[in-house]
């Protein structure tokens, strides 16, 4: 399966190619702040990519400051009337509410490394 992310420690990089510059580049997802790397090679990137989470991860540290985006625990989503309507009728047979049917979906299909980092 062909993906445009690399991983490192719990970090995802995006990974584009810039056909004129004749390299990859990418940025770190999932942070307040903007972080680049790019390389020649996929084996370049992926060290330029380890090396700026292992500098943001540093720079965090003696700033004191949370390495990952900050989220509120809630979000809409968009999805089909059907497929709402289904949701709701099966969180009813399991007597949950709705919320509690999506959180538990959602559970089951992340990657539950992710659920431990604070």
């Amino acid at each position: 399966m062909t993906t445009n992310i690399v991983e490192y420690k719990e970090f995802i990089g995006s990974v584009n190619y810039s056909d004129e510059d004749e390299c990859f580049y990418g940025k770190i997802e999932g942070i307040n702040d903007l972080v680049t790397f790019e390389g020649v090679s996929v084996k370049e990137l992926k060290k330029a990519f380890k090396d700026a989470v292992e500098d943001y991860l540093e720079l965090c540290k003696e700033l004191k400051k949370e390495p990952y985006k900050s989220v509120k625990g809630s979000f809409n989503i968009r999805i089909e009337p059907k497929l709402h309507y289904s949701a709701i009728y099966t969180a009813l047979k399991k007597g949950i509410s709705l919320n509690q049917f999506v959180a538990e979906a959602i559970k089951n299909n992340v990657d539950k490394k992710l659920l431990n980092h604070s």
